[in-house]
């Protein structure tokens, strides 16, 4: 399944979520590709139901660990862990609830923007919070999108050419 799909599956089972990584880069115009879906996500209990029954039938566990180690995708594993980095049968996901440099899912929303794609419309983070987010997270790849962000961020302040 592509990441659009997954957003698709997300969208269609009512999670309230806005899209803060690599394909939010992309729908701003970046050049970048992406691998995995990053979201941050309602800690709402509802939304944290549906959030954890949708990754729980995706088969979700953590990336990275040996495979039949034993894992629970729930409600509690959720509100219990800020930051899951997944595997899935539908591809990689990383599922937070805060974002460093912009805040929580409440500030995240406010700092977003619709968009839409193969008829699927969702929340991604703005250009200028995706700067602050990448500059906060401070690891070297996130340094290294951050002149290809700006440049963006720059040509859609100039305007139409």
């Amino acid at each position: 399944m592509t990441l659009l799909g997954m957003v698709g599956r997300l969208v269609e089972a009512e999670v309230r979520f806005v899209v803060i990584g690599g394909l939010a880069m992309r729908a701003h115009g970046s050049a970048r590709l992406t691998e995995d879906l990053d979201i941050c996500y309602d800690t709402a209990p509802d939304n944290l139901r549906r959030l954890a029954d949708t990754l729980a039938g995706w088969h979700a566990h953590l990336r990275g660990v040996e495979p039949g180690l034993p894992f629970v995708m729930d409600v509690r594993t959720l509100r219990t862990t800020p930051v899951l980095t997944l595997v899935s049968d539908h591809g990689d996901i990383d599922v937070m609830d805060l974002v460093a440099g912009v805040g929580g899912y409440a500030e995240v929303l406010t700092q977003s923007v619709e968009t839409g794609s193969g008829g699927v419309r969702f929340r991604v983070l703005d250009l200028p919070a995706l700067i602050k987010a990448k500059r906060a997270a401070g690891r070297l790849k996130d340094r290294e999108q951050l002149p290809e962000l700006e440049a963006l961020l720059a040509r859609r302040k100039r305007g139409p050419e």
